[in-house]
């Protein structure tokens, strides 16, 4: 079966048929090309993605990555990267392999055909023109026949004519002579015409035409089977990668089989353990017993009674009962200043009050009559102290020694912040362990470079190595600090059950001792507590505010002058009358107003007061 024996006479249709077979080349080469390009944009789609869902660097979200659940959404983003990398290896694969080489492929085979075609339409104008020989010589051999009949017919005629001179018949005789000499030379050059074009047609539909057409053939056929290799080289680059895609696959399974909720719920529990204790039980109320108290509820002796026979605040009474507490009187305990009073001065110079040694501190603990004051058997939360705190952190930045946190969580962002400072430090020192190296490599070899250009290098590192070590141990400080404060569980919960009880009075003066930790009466123990009652510190503060203020109860004259310079004290100067609001408890300070806008505390030694013994909340004197 060849096209140049089969298909001799359909050169035009051959010739459409192979521009054909070149469309649908190009078509198919299109076609990959797209291929490819829908493969780049799904994969930077699927790279886009993953990016979009990436935790950002240094925010809380990077920190939500440690759970399971999220590693596993974390493992998920990376393989579908991956994946997005396998179909961008697919594009170029598929670009290199099939677009490119069958683009080259198809230039090669359109100048091929031109080839082809151009020596078949070459043969085709041969023996188009040995055609015409054949024909023109044929025309010339049928007039030259016609003519010497012609002449013949006119010698005879002339023969017979006994009128004509003999020399006219003698020149029709040559002149017919002639003719029929032209005649055979031009019937011998048809007759060899003749067979040369036989010969040329012979030649040109056995020989070469075939052979042009045979060559056409086996182009289109290596044209078809590149078609073929091609296709299959597009299933193969798809199948190359699905063992990888498979690996994707397969790490997002690993992934989700790797989530482990209690591992998770474990990790909650680390971040947001606070490490105090549960608030206990709270104490029955007996309201059917009549109250047995003293004429004045603010005796020192009468409060002391009445809270060893009517309440005991047990281990776990550590309830948050503020709310059911007078504003007026909880605000007393959240300004009450921190310090015991200074003793009055020596001399008259102001300036030695806050240096003075401290009064001796009271055998009763102050604290217990504020309570006695205004509940009974109602426990007080850890520290009203942390509430006043609590609501003024929450318009500030976070502190530095995150003293804004519960004891737990500032002790684990303390030891984060003590683990970066010293991978800082190590790399400084690294860094000045290589600058140390390269100056001594200078010494050595001088040509190198100059070693006392390295010696500002290294003075700026070691600067640095110090200020971290500085910094390092400010931390590390805080972390004792915190770690000396966070008791034992069986310590902490024996340490809670025992405080604000009455009969306890060590564990009643923890908060005061707390307070005296710091000059501006700050602690970091009880931030959890803090944490709470911000929360609830606006729905308190509009429960009260309707509630009125303390009433005088009696009147004092300031002895000495006395600078209020901590929280919740007032200054006043020598000779001052003021109003007194609330008298001495135990602790050393009296509370007393200048007018409706300033109160505070002053120390007791520092007045002369003069109680109205009408007024509710007097001392009544035996």
């Amino acid at each position: 079966m060849s096209w140049g024996t089969e298909l001799w006479d359909q050169f035009d249709n051959l010739e459409k048929h192979t521009q054909w077979g070149i469309d649908i080349l190009e078509k198919y080469i299109k076609f990959v090309k797209e291929r490819t390009e829908i493969e780049l944009s799904y994969a930077k789609q699927l790279r886009n993605l993953s990016k979009k869902y990436q935790p950002k660097k240094n925010s809380k979200e990077e920190e939500e990555y440690r759970y399971t659940a999220c590693k596993a959404f974390l493992s998920t983003l990376n393989e579908m990267n991956d994946y997005a990398g396998q179909h961008e290896v697919i594009s170029e694969n598929m670009t290199s392999q099939i677009t490119v080489e069958l683009a080259r492929y198809v230039q090669e085979l359109k100048q091929e055909r031109k080839s082809h075609f151009h020596d078949g339409r070459k043969a085709q104008q041969h023996i188009e023109t040995c055609w015409k020989q054949l024909e023109s010589s044929k025309r010339r051999f049928e007039r030259d026949c016609k003519e010497a009949d012609r002449a013949q017919q006119y010698f005879e005629k002339m023969d017979a004519d006994i009128n004509v001179t003999k020399a006219d018949v003698e020149k029709a005789r040559q002149q017919a002579q002639m003719r029929h000499q032209m005649a055979e030379d031009s019937k011998a050059d048809y007759s060899s015409i003749l067979q040369k074009f036989n010969h040329e047609q012979h030649e040109y539909y056995h020989t070469h035409i075939p052979n042009i057409f045979q060559k056409i053939q086996e182009m289109e056929e290596r044209r078809i089977v590149r078609i073929g290799e091609s296709v299959k080289t597009y299933a193969e680059l798809d199948r190359q990668v699905i063992p990888i895609i498979g690996k994707c696959l397969d790490g997002i399974v690993k992934a989700a089989e790797s989530i482990d909720p209690k591992n998770d719920s474990q990790l909650a529990i680390e971040a947001y353990k606070s490490g105090f204790e549960p608030p206990g039980d709270i104490e029955f109320e007996d309201y059917t017993q009549p109250m047995k108290r003293t004429v004045s509820d603010n005796s020192l002796s009468n409060s002391r009674g009445e809270s060893k026979s009517e309440l005991k605040f047990g281990g776990k009474s550590k309830g948050k009962l503020w709310p059911f507490i007078k504003k007026n009187k909880l605000m007393s305990l959240l300004t009450s200043p921190h310090q015991p009073p200074p003793p009055p001065p020596a001399s008259a110079s102001p300036s030695a009050v806050p240096n003075g040694p401290q009064s001796p501190k009271q055998q009763k603990e102050p604290l217990s009559h504020r309570f006695n004051e205004f509940m009974t058997s109602k426990p007080k939360i850890h520290c009203f102290r942390s509430l006043k705190r609590g609501l003024s952190l929450k318009l500030g930045a976070t502190p530095e020694d995150f003293s804004n946190l519960p004891p737990e969580q500032r002790r684990k962002k303390l030891q984060q912040k003590v683990d970066e400072l010293n991978k800082e430090i190590q790399k400084e020192m690294d860094q000045r362990d290589a600058i140390t190296k390269m100056k001594d490599v200078y010494l050595k070899n001088p040509q190198m470079g100059d070693p006392a250009s390295l010696d500002h290098k290294l003075a700026e590192v070691s600067q640095n190595i110090e200020k971290l070590r500085l910094e390092a141990q400010k931390f590390e400080a805080w972390l004792a600090e915190v770690e000396g404060r966070l008791p034992a569980r069986s310590e902490q919960a024996r340490r809670q059950s025992g405080m604000y009880d009455v009969q306890n009075p060590p564990a009643v003066n923890s908060c005061a001792q707390d307070r005296e930790s710091s000059p501006d009466g700050s602690y970091t123990e009880e931030q959890s507590q803090e944490s709470e009652v911000k929360v609830l510190a606006t729905d308190f503060d509009d429960e009260f505010d309707d509630e009125e203020s303390l009433p005088a109860i009696g009147t004092c004259k300031a002895l000495y002058t006395f600078e209020g310079q901590n929280e919740g004290t007032i200054s006043v100067v020598e000779g001052e009358t003021v109003y007194v609001i609330e008298e001495d408890k135990g602790d050393g300070w009296t509370r007393i107003r200048r007018n409706e806008d300033e109160e505070g505390y002053v120390p007791t030694s520092y007045v002369e007061v003069y109680l109205d013994k009408n007024a509710k909340g007097a001392k009544t004197y035996i």
